[in-house]
């Protein structure tokens, strides 16, 4: 029998553990079908990112089979679908077409090289315990991202549901016009099919099949089956028509059978790890971002915990693995996940039934794809994406916080003007700017004692009783090098504005840290204020201050100043002195 420790050590690093002990038969039921409805989109968006990300179809099924089941082993959602997923997708493309890339060579090496490098720079993270990194990328940055990164995926998209070749008129305006004359019809006609098969299964489907009180989870399988129906009955219209031969449809083309050899050759090119290195650090960050995200939402709902530390190794190794059986990088998908947890999977299970069937698939049916139009997996990527685009929130955003409206917006059109890591990288610039903005200018408040109680309010906005011989201000904010000087400015101002003043009480309940070069510039106050013969004060110091204040002379130089339990009891000792 295991030692506690033992089994602790288990539960932590192989979180199946804790859930596989107590799975139930109810549980698989549940997993059973979500994991049916999961490989339905498993399939299609395989294929579809893959070919968003300009790589062979067999690239994105081949991350869909080995990545999960090492994500079982080690994830701590019990939800979380990894695999492709688009805003990943677009991020491959971006770098793998960058022109100091496109010179190195095999663009599918480049890839796996990508996802291997990811998955060693997420497990390098974790070894220094840094999963706290997802809380420094705000929400507002990554919305503008994703919202950015979205519409040059939607953008990227027009050429294959319009039948039209790559796009090469840059500025040029009035060549869009013959660019666009250009379209086949047939490739319009089964983009409008499959776009209108998408729609009518989504919201229109569920709301008809409420109405005959028919099961949650099966409203959501029948809902979510359209990217694979869409992609069979195109591919058939192919087919049977010849529409790739005599209408010049764009197929897929022949996908590789079989299930993924392991390989490491890709280990021998050292030149191109390091000309990948930067592209693959913000590939990596992003899809742990995200993911985390996801995994928190479904986690929350059902009252589970995510660990981001954990995830790191969970998504790390499951990246390492895709490039080891040639596949592209992979995170959690929202999408995916969202149907998986509709669907009823309670479990990771779910997904080792998903990746089974996606492997049957993969063994004998891959000939089946062969004729399968490009245009039908550009309007299941378009109906993907598109709630990704969030320009309404922007507004939202900016009527809370400018700063975070700013960031977010800034963000958008940096990913749109400058491109993808340019575009986070300037996001995250002007948050951290925004940031140190509003920590150097406080709140602080001059308060005063609402009457016959102990609560002290601001002056401005409650009416409360002042001293003319004392004033109390409050500062909301830690006090560092970066904002004393305002707060040496607020004092000074006060100060002048009050006649007769004797006592300054600054009141530091929301203060819990004080930097050396505000300690320092305090001591000078203190000075200044003894020349106007104005005696400061502390009250409401914490622990931790005080402690760093007693292991200074600061107490000596504030003496005859004290420093007070409460706000209360220095207005009773110096309001009448």
């Amino acid at each position: 029998m295991a030692s506690p420790q033992t089994s602790h050590w288990i539960n932590s690093y192989f979180p199946i553990s804790s859930w596989l002990k107590n799975y139930t038969r109810k549980d698989l039921n549940g997993d059973i079908f979500a994991g049916i409805i999961t490989a339905i989109l498993l399939v299609p968006q395989g294929i579809a990112y893959a070919m968003l990300a300009g790589l062979p179809p067999q690239m994105g099924l081949y991350a869909s089979i080995l990545p999960p089941l090492i994500y079982t082993l080690l994830g701590t959602s019990r939800t979380l679908s990894v695999g492709p997923v688009s805003i990943a997708a677009i991020m491959i493309a971006s770098v793998l077409t960058a022109p100091e890339i496109t010179p190195l060579g095999s663009t599918v090496e480049n890839a796996i090289i990508l996802a291997a490098e990811g998955g060693f720079i997420l497990l390098f993270m974790a070894m220094l315990r840094m999963g706290g990194l997802v809380n420094f990328i705000s929400h507002p940055v990554l919305t503008g991202f994703t919202s950015g990164a979205a519409i040059l995926i939607v953008l990227s998209q027009i050429p294959h549901l319009l039948g039209l070749s790559k796009n090469q008129c840059g500025f040029d305006l009035p060549c869009y016009n013959a660019y666009l004359q250009q379209f086949n019809h047939y490739t319009v006609g089964l983009s409008l099919f499959s776009i209108a098969l998408l729609l009518s299964f989504g919201a229109p489907l569920a709301t008809l099949l409420k109405r005959f009180n028919v099961k949650t989870n099966v409203i959501v399988g029948l809902s979510k089956s359209a990217p694979l129906l869409a992609v069979i009955i195109t591919t058939l219209l192919v087919t049977v028509y010849q529409l790739s031969g005599l209408q010049n449809v764009a197929i897929v083309g022949e996908i590789q059978p079989g299930l993924p050899d392991i390989s490491f050759t890709f280990f021998t090119n050292m030149p191109r790890w390091q000309a990948l290195l930067p592209g693959a650090t913000f590939i990596a960050i992003i899809a742990y971002v995200e993911s985390v995200a996801i995994a928190k939402v479904t986690a929350t709902l059902r009252n589970q915990k995510i660990n981001p530390n954990q995830e790191l190794i969970a998504l790390g190794t499951a990246n390492l693995v895709t490039a080891f059986s040639g596949g592209m990088s992979v995170a959690g998908g929202f999408s995916r996940t969202m149907v998986n947890f509709s669907a009823g999977a309670r479990t990771q299970m779910a997904m080792l039934i998903a990746v089974l069937i996606l492997s049957i698939a993969v063994i004998f049916f891959t000939e089946q794809f062969t004729y399968l139009p490009k245009a039908a997996l550009a309007a299941v990527i378009l109906i993907a994406i598109f709630p990704l685009i969030k320009l309404r929130e922007i507004i939202t955003t900016w009527k809370y916080d400018q700063g975070d409206g700013i960031a977010e917006l800034i963000t958008l059109l940096g990913v749109l003007a400058l491109g993808i890591e340019e575009g986070i990288a300037l996001g995250v610039i002007i948050t951290i700017i925004s940031y140190l903005r509003r920590t150097s200018r406080p709140h602080i408040a001059v308060v005063g004692r609402i009457k016959e109680t102990e609560h002290f309010r601001n002056i401005n906005r409650h009416e409360v009783e002042t001293w003319e011989n004392l004033l109390l201000i409050r500062i909301d904010e830690n006090i560092s090098f970066a904002n004393v000087s305002y707060i040496i400015d607020f004092i000074e101002v006060e100060t002048l504005n009050s006649a007769g003043l004797k006592h300054i009480v600054l009141i530091f309940s929301s203060v819990s840290y004080i930097d050396s070069t505000a300690f320092e510039a305090l001591e000078n106050l203190i000075q200044a204020l003894h020349n106007k013969h104005i005696l400061l004060h502390l009250a409401e110091v914490k622990g931790p201050v005080l402690d760093k204040l007693q292991q200074t002379n600061f107490l000596d130089q504030l003496n005859p100043g004290e420093v007070f339990f409460q706000t209360v009891d220095a207005v009773d000792s110096l309001s009448n002195k």
